[in-house]
């Protein structure tokens, strides 16, 4: 089969204008749609009694809301004439979903960290899921609509002035290609935001299994166990439990009989020296943890094991749900969602975490194994300042940029459809304002039905009082 030339390539790209031109991104689409109904139908089959600690988180600003309404804006967003230019996406790119981690060699690089709803999708959803998360988060701050969109325009710039530069680069040059932090400090245009880089390095470098053993977890002379903190994070079989009596895990006879059969399947996931290294663990406890907004309510364990010296190894083992991306683009897909999560995370990152492994659990659920915590860091951008936001704006632009090329391949294409000029990054400018506003209607909607009842929402502080003495 004879190999395309790159002429040819960027013909194709090119093409796609005549279906979707780069001034229709613009728009949002007529959205004829319910989000409280979608909202419910995101909830079925997440523990029944974290769904109102769910829609607590949502309900805290119309930021917290868009970060867990992944559904709505996917549903949206198959309203209206797509590209064409189809790959491996994030789904859920929003500027949160972004963070520090270590590589297998130690380096410390930014990248793209939740991969739960990846899937085949047309390139431009990340991009609009990025840019109106800039514009719900700058109103959140409280700043004006001109620095908003100053925001959008940064990422959008420089995601095309970064697959333009990829698009000149070979295949392994695009699999080699790291954003470290090394690099963000060398690159960074002020003194601060260097600053704020090497200050972020320290802070990765002290969150390791260690410094978390301390934190959660106690020893009685013969083993170590967690200490439940709920809501948050609790033992399946334990005092604390959230789990209802009749609840299929609630009604397996101890922890070691949940994970069992599922670790053993994990394990046939790994390499034979991931394999041999697990073999020096032994496993100490397990615990339900709630994370995230979006997440809350899927089913999350923590698996605790140390090794011959007593040194820890935590591993996060989270519920794989349909990708709501998925939902609304039909392409070709595993039909294990843990192997899609793991599968979509090697493709999108530059490096992945060493014990990336997937299982089903004991009735039929998927899931898929990660470590908890290697020197991971997210952005707490609301103590950012608008020089340090459109840094990291700048810096989510060239990071999907890169996802994007090494994934797909097809860097020479999106760069030829996005053009040289400013027309695509100013479509989506209008897109990301434009939604942002829908989002704010969206939210006054979903207030509405939890004050009515139509939907519980209780907070943290709320659900932690119901186990006080």
């Amino acid at each position: 089969m004879r190999a395309s030339t790159i002429a040819e390539r960027e013909a194709r790209g090119r093409a796609a204008r005549e279906h979707s031109k780069r001034s229709s991104h613009r728009t949002v689409g007529e959205l004829h749609r319910n989000p409280i109904e979608l909202l419910k139908q995101s909830s079925e089959g997440r523990v029944e009694k974290l769904v109102p600690l769910r829609y607590g988180r949502m309900s805290v600003s119309p930021f917290t809301f868009f970060r867990g309404t992944a559904i709505i804006q996917a549903h949206d967003l198959s309203r209206v004439p797509d590209t064409g230019l189809s790959m491996p996406i994030c789904g859920d790119g929003h500027l949160m979903n972004f963070g520090g981690f270590a590589t297998p060699e130690r380096q410390l690089v930014f990248d793209l960290n939740d991969f739960d709803e990846v899937a085949t999708g047309p390139f431009e959803w990340d991009l609009k899921r990025l840019t109106a998360s800039l514009v719900v988060a700058a109103r959140h701050m409280r700043l004006s609509r001109g620095t908003a969109e100053h925001l959008v325009m940064t990422a959008a710039t420089e995601y095309r002035d970064r697959m333009a530069q990829y698009a000149q680069c070979g295949a392994l040059e695009l699999w080699y290609d790291r954003i470290t932090f090394d690099l963000m400090a060398e690159t960074a245009l002020t003194p601060e935001r260097r600053r704020v880089v090497r200050r972020g390095m320290e802070k990765a470098a002290g969150r390791t299994h260690e410094s978390l053993l301390e934190k959660m977890a106690e020893f009685d002379g013969n083993r170590w166990s967690i200490r439940d903190a709920p809501p948050g994070l609790f033992h399946v079989h334990g005092v604390n439990t959230l789990f209802s009596a009749d609840d299929d895990w609630f009604t397996t006879a101890n922890w070691s009989k949940l994970i069992e059969r599922t670790w053993s399947e994990y394990l046939k996931t790994l390499s034979h020296d991931r394999r041999e290294l697990l073999s020096h663990f032994t496993a100490q406890d397990l615990v339900f943890k709630v994370v995230g907004v979006g997440s809350v309510g899927t089913r999350c364990l923590v698996l605790l094991n140390v090794d011959h010296m007593g040194k820890p190894l935590f591993i996060q083992i989270k519920e794989a749900r349909p990708s709501v991306i998925a939902q609304y683009y039909k392409a070709p897909s595993l039909k294990h969602e843990g192997e899609r999560v793991v599968r979509g995370q090697r493709m999108l990152q530059a490096a992945s975490d060493i014990f990336l492994g997937w299982a089903s659990g004991p009735s039929g659920r998927h899931f898929y194994f990660r470590q908890l915590r290697d020197m991971k860091l997210s952005a707490n951008i609301e103590l950012f300042d608008t020089d340090l936001l459109e840094g990291y704006a700048k810096l989510c632009g060239w990071i999907m940029a890169r996802a994007h090329a090494k994934a797909s391949g097809q860097a020479i294409e999106v760069s030829a459809y996005i053009g040289r000029g400013d027309q695509f990054a100013e479509s989506l400018t209008g897109y990301a304002t434009n939604y942002a506003d829908q989002v704010e209607r969206d939210y006054d909607v979903f207030l509405k039905a939890c004050r009515s009842g139509e939907l519980e929402a209780r907070t943290d502080e709320d659900m932690a009082a119901d186990f006080r003495v």
